[in-house]
């Protein structure tokens, strides 16, 4: 079973970076990968579905290119949702056939510039569907299409990343355009699939079933009239995007991805036959858990009843846990300034607060940790996705070093050195 890496490895890890003259005086914050556990990740999701299926692998979860190409070594694909991404997965060295271009706001020219790859692309609205047409007649493409619809079958309970509800930015809604989406079927020659996602982490499994099961008896009734029709062709390509949440608590067991797929092929057999192409677009499910962060104490402020750990980063790489603190959770673990878990309770409670001019820059309020001195550091657990790609340039901080290690610290790789100061000015200028 898949679980989250544990603070004993990750203490084992450290003191090898540290031991190894990885770890510098400037280095006051440094993020880990776990690669060979992205790589068991990476394989049980390959193992599970169907051979022919494509895993395209969310870029906005995680967008380092070292960690895009370790991707590559497993016969993955990447979901890029803008024109930048499109351009990572491409020069990652991926294969069109295996990139997915998701961008809800596809200018005339990105979508031309994927057409012209041979990328798969889905498009977000009747109005992109009418570009693509028009491009298509221009200039034929073997790219895929498919079309992104909301099934509007409701929210999770993280409202910001739930996108089925009876409204939503994303996708074309279903209760009101049905017959619309399967005109456009009808219509044009080149759209093959269809696309779903649910939402992120608040989405619980079942919603995102009922989901792919509105959206799949579409997908059943449109074939039909297109048989009805004498059209020689169908819908064949089902995107069931990612959305899938993991586990950020100690106590709570993750939803492995073993179970979702046996519901899966229990209720929709039809998915793991060769009636269709199945895609899947899940980011957090493979990164989060593989990630994690160690920022050195740099201040203990004491008040009365409370104790405030200054630390080197906060709302910079952790803008949801900063701002949405009731929505997002992250352990934390203490280490000496050697790199020994360190253990017990202090008397008084912590905030655990980041470098930024700002009040709400706080990763942690009043809990439970041991005696916190300078010098330790703070191992904030499962930073793997959504925490490094969502970087604020806010106070300018420089993005810390990152490395990548296999075999819990057998073998280290830098994956990307501490920012320059003077990287940071031509950021700027």
């Amino acid at each position: 079973m898949l679980s989250r890496l544990s603070e004993t490895k990750m203490s084992h890890a450290f003191v090898r970076a540290m031991n190894s003259g990885l770890i510098g005086e400037a280095d006051t914050a440094i993020l880990f990968y776990d690669l060979s556990h992205l790589r068991e990740r990476i394989e049980d999701l390959i193992s599970l579905f169907p051979k022919s299926a494509l895993h395209a692998v969310a870029v906005k979860a995680n967008s380092l290119t070292k960690i895009l190409t370790e991707i590559k070594t497993f016969d993955a694909g990447l979901e890029a949702a803008s024109l930048p991404e499109l351009f990572l997965a491409e020069h990652a060295g991926f294969p069109p056939e295996q990139i997915v271009f998701d961008s809800p706001v596809k200018t005339v020219q990105e979508i031309a510039y994927a057409l012209n790859l041979g990328v798969h692309i889905n498009a977000d609205s009747f109005a992109e569907l009418e570009r693509v047409s028009e491009l298509q007649k221009q200039k034929p493409s073997k790219s895929p299409v498919g079309v992104r619809i909301n099934p509007q079958v409701g929210t999770g309970t993280i409202l910001s990343t739930s996108v089925a509800g009876e409204y939503s930015k994303f996708g074309i809604p279903m209760k009101s355009h049905r017959e619309a989406i399967a005109e456009c079927f009808l219509k044009y020659d080149w759209l093959r699939g269809v696309h779903i996602h649910i939402g992120s982490q608040g989405c619980e499994p079942a919603l995102l079933m009922k989901g792919i099961e509105t959206v799949l008896m579409f997908v059943n009734e449109t074939n039909e009239r297109l048989r009805r029709a004498g059209l020689q062709r169908r819908i064949d390509i089902f995107d069931i995007g990612g959305g899938l949440p993991v586990s950020y608590h100690r106590d709570k067991e993750p939803f492995q991805m073993s179970q979702y797929k046996e519901e899966i092929k229990f209720r929709f057999p039809d998915l793991f036959t060769d009636k269709f192409k199945l895609i899947t677009e899940f980011g957090r499910y493979i990164h989060a858990n593989t990630g994690w962060t160690a920022s050195r104490v740099e201040y203990v402020k004491e008040e009365q009843h409370v104790r405030t750990a200054m630390i080197h980063v906060g709302a910079d790489m952790f803008l949801r846990k900063c701002y949405r603190p009731e929505d997002w959770h992250h352990e934390i673990s203490v280490l000496d300034s050697k790199g020994n878990i360190k253990t017990g309770k202090d008397e008084k409670k912590y905030i655990v607060v980041g470098p930024l001019c700002f009040a709400g820059d706080m990763i942690a309020r009043e809990i439970d940790l041991p005696k916190v001195e300078p010098g330790d550091y703070m191992v904030i657990h499962d930073t793997g996705a959504y925490t490094l790609s969502m970087w604020s340039r806010y106070n300018s901080r420089q993005i810390p070093k990152v490395l990548g290690y296999y075999e819990d610290g057998e073998k280290f790789e830098i994956l990307r050195e501490r920012e320059s100061l003077s990287t940071l000015w031509e950021f700027w200028s």
